[in-house]
């Protein structure tokens, strides 16, 4: 039996098949425990063996985004019926709501910050991949190599710097300081990447326009722009996932005012240690918008990776 060269075998099909959905069950395994765990009462989160089989209850997600404190048995016994599903469930636990928790700010933090640097580094980036790819930049690849050697650094190494930096010019805790941050850290990354995409769009197609009577401006608006929307989207998913992720800058940089989510998840503390249900219901809250930002630009993200991989 003959087989095309091109063509895989029925085998290697099944056997990729099997690697590909066994890779994607290891995967998703961890997601899915997290998102169950925010489901799961205090005692069941930390029950050995772990419950695979459990009763739902809200009570992590209510404790999420409520402060809840302990009163008096007399005054516990002298409160009104409860006025609400979420207050019950602190009923039950004899505690009484006592406000919000700062949760939600944390995550319109991040919201503002995530989505804020990734837009002006998308700005900024394209500007710039778009001059070192048309015009003759002086010393243009020792400056590519200095751009991408700037994301070699960890985050570490220049945290104390850019913490005494902040401090002087008064960006220490805020929105504008955070996002110009990330954008920094972010820039090289959009550069290089969209320098790739920019590269293969032929430049006739400007020289065209140009012809036509538009101005360099316009022809980059209306020619290069929608050519290199698919490599702009998926540098911007991978952008984004970075600035909303963050951990180290955040932890150091912030601690009120522009504080986001991944540093103010961890320090949810419950009665007698960690809400881990808590915990898992903000983890997975937090996972949503970069999520709904990926599936959104999902078909962007596929093509924007094979861009390129055949030369001309």
């Amino acid at each position: 039996m003959s087989f095309s060269v091109t063509s895989p075998s029925p085998a290697a099909k099944w056997l990729a098949g099997i690697l590909v959905i066994g890779y994607a069950i290891i995967t998703i395994l961890p997601l899915v425990w997290i998102i169950a765990t925010g489901f799961k009462s205090p005692a069941d989160a930390i029950a050995y063996p772990p419950k695979l089989v459990f009763e739902p209850s809200l009570e992590g997600y209510v404790n999420l985004f409520t402060t809840r404190t302990r009163v008096t048995e007399n005054d516990f016994a002298a409160l009104p019926p409860a006025s609400s599903w979420y207050e019950q469930i602190v009923r039950d636990q004899g505690m009484v709501i006592a406000g919000p928790s700062r949760y939600g700010e944390r995550y319109l933090n991040s919201i503002i910050i995530g989505f804020g640097s990734t837009a002006l580094c998308m700005v900024l980036g394209t500007a710039a991949a778009y001059a070192f790819s048309r015009f003759r930049v002086p010393l243009k690849d020792d400056l590519l190599f200095f751009i991408l050697s700037t994301r070699m650094m960890p985050p570490i190494a220049v945290a104390i710097p850019i913490f005494l930096m902040f401090r002087e010019i008064g960006l220490n805790d805020t929105h504008l300081g955070m996002i110009l941050l990330y954008t920094a850290v972010n820039l090289s990354l959009s550069v290089w990447l969209l320098k790739g995409f920019i590269d293969e769009i032929p430049v006739e197609y400007e020289e065209a326009a140009l012809i036509d009577g538009y101005t360099r401006f316009q022809a980059f608006i209306k020619v290069v722009l929608p050519q290199a929307a698919t490599g702009i989207a998926s540098t911007a998913i991978f952008c984004l996932i970075f600035a909303w992720n963050e951990y180290a800058f955040a932890v150091l940089l912030t601690s009120g005012a522009a504080q986001t989510a991944p540093p103010f998840i961890p320090t949810i503390i419950g009665v007698g240690g960690k809400d881990w249900p808590a915990v898992a219901a903000g983890a997975t809250i937090f996972l949503v918008p970069v999520m709904v930002f990926t599936i959104l630009l999902r078909k962007h993200l596929l093509r924007g990776i094979t861009f390129g991989a055949v030369r001309k």
